[in-house]
């Protein structure tokens, strides 16, 4: 029985990719989590389910985690932003190991980005000779009930600096289904998959979606990228992860994330989620 190591499996993605995967009673499923006392009670609730302690800043974590394992999905914590150092010993660890394949969520539009972490990370794995599947998704819907929930629930206010530009938002549990579908059909190998939500909205929409979903009044304040990242580093967020946010954010004012493919629907066979059908069902974040 095949193994597949799903690193961050408590994730936005890792964690309805792991729920996926164990309906397939062929393959076994290994979770890759940074605290198994912490990440337990939240995949408890997912059948013969192996966690295992990873860390990539800890290569003493890599051969435990990886013994056995035929293919690893991953994702860049948000708080690793210089691959050369941070990520580059596991990747050479997967290079010794012989992976039949490695599934790593990048960036839409990432070829056009040199500087972001992703495209580092693409890099390295090519020169590698790594058996991949990048999966570029556009910005997750999610990152609404993650990192600006606190100012929808306390100011009811889209605190973001998009400016007027429109963005294809995806709904993360559409990226796990397609990584899914990548790990297991081969003829995902070596594919550079560039998925979108159905439509690219402003967050002016946006905010009026919300308005009408939750029954609560969501403004867009629309704050510079100055202000922005003033308040989030005020806030305690670490420097590295708001530097990256202010270089996404600073794409799409320039009208980078408006794209739309329909690369999400071949590879699942339907139309992905909406934004009112991710308010919808995450409508008790939102309203704490």
């Amino acid at each position: 029985m095949e193994k597949i190591l799903i690193i961050g499996a408590n994730g936005n993605i890792g964690f309805p990719l792991v729920q996926n995967l164990s309906q397939n009673h062929n393959i076994k499923v290994v979770a890759g989590v940074h605290n198994i006392k912490k990440d337990q009670e939240k995949l408890a609730s997912i059948p013969d389910l192996e966690l295992r302690h990873f860390d990539f800043l800890d290569s003493s974590t890599f051969e435990s985690a990886l013994t056995d394992v035929a293919k690893i999905f991953f994702v860049r914590p948000p708080q690793l932003a210089q691959p050369e150092k941070d990520m580059l010993p596991f990747l050479k660890y997967v290079q010794e190991q012989q992976l039949k394949q490695v599934v790593f969520i990048s960036l839409f539009g990432v070829e056009k980005n040199p500087r972001t972490p992703h495209h580092k990370i693409e890099a390295l794995i090519e020169e590698l000779n790594l058996p991949y599947t990048f999966i570029r998704p556009s910005f997750f819907m999610q990152n609404l009930n993650t990192t600006h929930r606190e100012d929808i629930v306390k100011n009811h206010d889209l605190f973001i600096p998009a400016g007027k530009s429109k963005t294809s938002f995806i709904d993360t549990r559409d990226i796990a289904d397609v990584a899914a579908i990548a790990l297991l059909d081969d003829k995902y190998l070596h594919q550079k998959l560039n998925i979108t939500g159905p439509q690219a909205l402003t967050y002016y929409e946006i905010a009026e979606v919300m308005t009408q979903v939750l029954g609560t009044k969501i403004t867009y304040s629309k704050p510079s990228l100055l202000k922005f990242r003033h308040t989030m580093l005020k806030r305690g967020m670490k420097k590295d992860f708001v530097n990256v946010m202010v270089m996404l954010y600073l794409i799409t004012q320039l009208g980078n994330a408006k794209t739309v493919t329909d690369e999400t629907e071949k590879i699942l066979g339907h139309s992905p989620r909406n934004i009112a059908n991710y308010v919808k069902d995450y409508r008790e974040y939102f309203l704490n």
